[in-house]
């Protein structure tokens, strides 16, 4: 009887520690795969039993619902190594300065520092006294939205980084990876997306305007052409059409021609054609046969000059023919197909169930020396050489023209710095812009255009130069107005009436005076997550609030509207 239960009790021993096994290794796969707070896993590759979660937006074609370029950029999910710039030039983070407590371990807040153009002690030219009043940050700006572009940008589909796409063991050198690009990506660093291990460029060269119908080139294209190909990556293009008739179909052919000449062209040129069932398109009263026939023509006189001809569309225009001949056009040329799906597993392809030789499968796509979003592509071929160029007529090397997507509004007015501002040969922080001279208030500049990026066009002491449009006035006796007092703390302010609830978009100073001149006018500290009410929005980048029966005050571009449920 002992024996038996000797037996009985060393089976049942072994069988426990085999359950325990599966259960820690159930466990473990599942820690691995767990969605971060920006609903993305904590996983760097894709394998076989992992897939990567699309965020807001997805969509299983792109061509039902676009996105305008504003509401797009409100989607893009930017990696933590590219959202935060520690560069010295710009940034302030002073506690009288910049209205976050720095006594918590939350107090770790990105600062843009594009947003905050104040001469630091570093730089040249900085004679001025510290700036004590620039809690108001520069709004930011609508993005740039261009009536005439009939290719609209967008942030949808899946959210992913690039260097997540795991090339399969068995696969054929036949498939590559690669991106499109347009002016939207603006100035791009080619190094890093050849180390991320991008193989291609389908860049945009131009576009046909879709009011006025005048043949337009990609501001970057020229740049985008030289820097990819000097980094060994392979070229493509696209060109985007709104042409209404054959005679226009083949002079954009021909322009596309003779642009691309000078390059090495080893992947396709592509006719890209959007829009037309917009009222305002210039294609909106084209039937599908009429457009199509359009399509051959430019694909036709592209193959003739000894280019490989490609179509793009969605998944949708495409299938049963809905938009296009489908069968004609499959019949002649190589497709590139535009569907995102809600995931992506290692060795997925598109649900376009015909012919296509080239994957668009998100335009949410995350790239080393590209900021946003951009296109990511799957090609089912590849090429081992590089192609010759047409023309061997050497290019003159471009460099990328920062003011390229800016649109000046021209005025002419006399302003002076609030405090004191920086004045730069660019308009921007974030490209190779120097500071020149520094504008302190009393000193007089001319201003000869607002742009829609949150920068003033500025004439002084003979340069044309570039300020922060916030940091500047025109009221010329500015600091001699007045300013919030604890008696009356609204002095020299204007508030719009506001009635909503908001909390800090991680963890803000609320005070007692909208203004930063002393720490002991703050009050308490607003965490997120922690409700208050907004009363009122300044003229000053400040918002009044009430929080725990008080009246108090915040800097508005901490604050965020909290979703009524």
């Amino acid at each position: 009887m002992d024996k038996k239960k000797l037996i009985f009790y060393g089976i049942s021993i072994v069988i426990a520690a085999v359950l325990l096994f599966f259960v820690l290794n159930f466990a473990i796969n599942i820690l691995k795969n767990r969605p971060n707070n920006q609903g993305e896993t904590e996983t760097n590759f894709i394998t076989d039993n992992q897939k990567i979660t699309a965020g807001k937006g997805d969509s299983d074609d792109r061509s039902d619902e676009k996105l305008s370029k504003s509401e797009s950029e409100d989607n893009i999910d930017i990696s933590l190594d590219d959202s935060i710039d520690l560069s010295q030039d710009d940034i302030l983070l002073d506690t009288e300065e910049s209205d976050i407590p720095v006594d918590t371990e939350e107090s770790d807040i990105p600062v843009d520092n594009g947003e905050n153009d104040i001469p630091s002690d570093n730089e040249e030219g900085d004679k001025g006294p510290n700036n004590k009043d620039i809690d108001k940050e520069v709004p930011i700006p609508e993005p740039v939205i261009d009536i005439e572009d009939p290719q609209e940008e967008g942030s949808r589909g899946i959210s992913m980084d690039v260097r997540e796409v795991e090339k399969s063991k068995d696969e054929t050198d036949d498939i590559t990876y690669g991106i499109d690009v347009a002016k939207w990506q603006g100035v791009i660093d080619w190094a890093k997306v050849k180390e991320a291990g991008i193989e291609f460029a389908m860049i945009r060269i131009g576009y046909r305007t879709q009011i006025s119908g005048e043949i337009t080139e990609d501001p970057y294209a020229k740049y985008n052409l030289q820097q990819a190909g000097k980094h060994d990556i392979k070229l493509g293009v696209y060109f985007f059409s709104t042409a209404i008739n054959k005679k226009e179909a083949e002079k954009e052919a021909k322009w596309v021609m003779d642009f691309i000449a000078p390059y090495k062209m080893t992947y396709p040129v592509v006719y890209n054609c959007e829009g037309y069932t917009d009222l305002n398109n210039r294609q909106y009263t084209l039937t599908k046969e009429e457009r199509t026939n359009l399509a051959i023509v430019f694909l036709d006189y592209v193959k003739d000059k000894g280019y490989t001809p490609m179509f793009y569309a969605s998944k949708n225009e495409l299938e049963n023919s809905r938009d296009w001949d489908k069968s004609l056009l499959t019949s002649k040329y190589k497709i590139w197909i535009a569907q995102y799906p809600d995931t992506l597993a290692l060795n997925s392809k598109s649900s376009y169930s015909d012919t296509h030789e080239m994957w668009q499968y998100t335009n949410n796509g995350k790239v080393p020396g590209i900021k946003g979003s951009v296109d990511l592509n799957i090609a089912y071929f590849g090429y081992e050489n590089v192609a010759d160029s047409k023309d061997d007529t050497p290019v003159e090397e471009v460099s990328a023209d920062p003011l390229a997507l800016i649109r000046f509004k021209e005025v002419n007015e006399t302003v002076t710095a609030k405090e004191l501002t920086n004045l730069r040969d660019i308009p921007g922080t974030d490209t190779a812009s120097k500071v020149i001279e520094v504008l302190h208030y009393g000193d007089l500049a001319t201003r000869t255009g607002i742009g829609d990026n949150g920068w003033s066009r500025v004439e002084y002491k003979g340069k044309i130069l570039y300020a922060v449009t916030n940091y500047l006035t025109t009221n010329l006796s500015y600091r001699d107005v007045l300013k919030p007092t604890l008696e009356n703390p609204e002095a020299g302010v204007t508030f719009t009436d506001a009635d909503e609830k908001v909390t800090a978009k991680i963890i803000t100073n609320l005070r007692s005076i909208p203004a930063t001149d002393s720490d002991d006018t703050i009050v308490v500290a607003l965490e997120n997550g922690q409700i208050a009410t907004r009363t009122g929005i300044g003229s000053n980048g400040w918002s009044r609030v009430e929080y725990e029966g008080q009246i108090l005050y915040a800097v508005t571009n901490y604050l965020e509207l909290v979703e009524e449920e």
